[in-house]
C-alpha cells in the first residue's frame, strides 16, 4: 500500500505557509512537531464551548470538561498498553515528568554512594535533574559511554550496574543523534539486578510503537507537543505500585482527599500527583493527536519515515563536505549533520532564506557534541508529512550556502 502522503498533508495548516516567498519547508520536527486541523479544533473547541474546572463541579460544563479530560487519559493509556489509567500521570511535559520521579521517587529513598547510570547521548532533561539529586543526596551519576556512530556501548553499559546501582534512566531515541538505543535489553539487564528503569520516550512516541507492558519499563515519559499535540501537556507513565509508594512531587488543590491543619491525606493516583487545575484543554488536545495518529496508522508512518530518511541520508552524503553526526544502523528519521567550512548557525540562517527550516546548535545535548567535538550541529528531522521533494530542496538550499561562503 502507498503511503499517500499528499492526502495527510492537508491536515496540517502551518504547511501552506510561505516563508520569504516561498513554500515551507519544516524539518524542525524533534523540537517539535505541527498540529493538525482536529487537534486544533478540540482544543479551541473546548475553550469555545466547554470551558470549565475538572473534578470539582456538579454542574454541565465541568462534567462535560471531566469527561473529556478523562478520556483523554484512556486514550494515553490505550496508546502505551498501560494496565490502568491509574498509571497515567499527565504532566507539564517529559522534563517535568523525569523531574517528579527523581524528588519523589528518588530523594525520599537515595542516599550516599548510591548510584544512577544514564547514557552519553542524554537530552540535559535527563542529566540535570539527577544532578540535582545528587547534590541533594550525595548519590553518584554514572555515564554509559557511546560509539562513533552513536551506539551505546552496550557491554560497558551493563559494567556500571552494580549492588549500588538504584536507577537506569536511559533515552530510546536520541533527538540530536537519532540513535534508537536496545531499550529492550536495558531494561532486561537493569531488571536481572533488581534496577528499575525510567525510558525517556520524547522522540520515541512518534517514531515506533510503544508497548509499556511489553518493555517492561517502571517509568516512560513523553511531551505531547512532539507527536502532534499541544505544548504543556506531557505524560509520566509508572507502575502503579511504585507510584502509590511515592509521596507528592508538589501539593494543592485536587491532590488531596482531606484537609486540616493537623494533617493532610492524599488522593488516590493519578490525581496524588496533578496539583491544581491542570492542562485541561491541552490534554483534551493530546488525546486528539493520539486518536489522529491511530488514524493514519503508525505502521505506515514508520514505514513511510523510513524511507525518507534513506533518501535524506543518501543526499546529504553525496554532498561534498558534509559530516552526518550519529550513523547507528538503528535509526529514527533524525540527520544531523556538520559541513566544512560553515559553522552551522551559519548554513541555518542560509537555508532559512530558502523557506527551509531546520534547528542548528547542540540540541540540549552539549555532551554529545563534546564527543563528536563539534560545536553544534545541524539538524533536519522528519515526520510523515515531509517528501522527498524536500529534503531535494534541503539539499540545494546547503549548496547555496556553499557558493555563499565558498566552501
Amino acid at each position: 500500500m502507498t503511503f499517500d502522503v499528499q492526502k495527510f498533508r492537508k491536515d496540517f495548516p502551518n504547511l501552506s505557509l510561505k516563508v520569504y516567498g516561498k513554500p515551507l519547508v519544516y524539518l524542525d520536527n524533534a523540537a517539535t512537531t505541527f498540529k493538525p486541523q482536529c487537534v486544533i479544533d478540540a482544543v479551541s473547541d473546548h475553550y469555545a464551548q466547554g470551558t470549565s474546572n475538572v473534578h470539582r463541579g456538579v454542574h454541565y460544563l465541568s462534567e462535560r470538561a471531566t469527561i473529556a479530560f478523562e478520556h483523554s487519559r484512556q486514550i494515553v493509556q490505550q496508546f502505551l498498553n498501560a494496565k490502568t489509567t491509574q498509571e497515567i500521570i499527565f504532566t507539564r511535559g517529559a522534563t517535568e515528568s523525569i523531574n517528579l520521579v527523581a524528588q519523589s521517587f528518588g530523594r525520599p529513598s537515595f542516599k550516599a554512594g548510591d548510584e544512577i547510570v544514564i547514557s552519553h547521548m542524554e537530552h540535559h532533561s535527563n542529566i540535570v535533574p539527577w544532578q540535582m539529586l545528587c547534590q541533594q543526596t550525595g548519590c553518584i551519576l554514572k555515564i554509559a559511554p557511546i560509539n562513533e556512530k552513536g551506539e551505546l556501548i552496550l557491554d560497558e553499559f551493563i559494567r556500571l550496574l552494580t549492588s549500588r546501582t538504584r536507577l537506569v534512566s536511559m533515552v530510546y531515541v536520541s533527538n540530536s543523534l537519532g540513535t534508537v538505543n536496545p531499550i529492550n535489553l536495558i531494561i532486561k539487564e537493569a531488571h536481572e539486578r533488581g534496577i528499575p528503569v525510567l525510558v525517556d520516550g520524547a522522540q520515541a512516541v512518534a517514531h515506533q510503537a510503544v508497548d509499556v507492558q511489553a518493555l517492561d519499563c517502571d517509568f516512560f515519559v513523553f511531551s505531547g507537543h512532539k507527536i502532534f499535540g499541544p505544548t504543556g501537556i506531557g505524560v509520566l507513565y509508572g507502575k502503579q505500585k511504585l507510584l502509590e509508594s511515592m509521596p507528592p512531587y508538589q501539593g494543592g488543590g485536587d491532590m488531596i482527599a482531606s484537609v486540616s491543619f493537623v494533617k493532610t491525606a492524599y488522593n488516590v493516583l493519578p490525581y496524588k500527583f496533578e496539583a491544581g487545575t491542570p492542562a485541561i484543554a491541552e490534554a483534551i488536545g493530546l488525546g486528539a493527536a493520539l486518536n489522529y495518529v491511530q488514524k493514519v496508522g503508525l505502521e505506515f508512518i514508520i514505514d513511510y519515515k523510513k524511507e525518507l530518511l534513506a533518501h535524506g541520508t543518501k543526499i546529504l552524503s553525496s554532498i561534498p563536505g558534509v559530516r552526518l553526526i550519529g550513523t547507528a544502523p538503528e535509526k529514527a528519521a533524525i540527520l544531523s549533520f556538520v559541513l566544512e567550512g560553515i559553522h552551522p548557525h551559519d548554513l541555518g540562517t542560509i537555508v532559512d532564506q530558502e523557506g527551509v527550516a531546520i534547528r542548528t546548535g547542540h540540541h540540549c545535548t552539549q555532551p554529545v557534541m563534546d564527543f563528536f567535538k563539534v560545536p553544534a550541529t545541524a539538524r533536519a528531522s522528519l515526520s510523515f508529512y515531509n517528501t522527498k521533494e524536500e529534503l531535494n530542496i534541503l539539499a540545494k538550499s546547503i549548496y547555496r550556502a556553499k557558493e555563499i561562503f565558498h566552501a
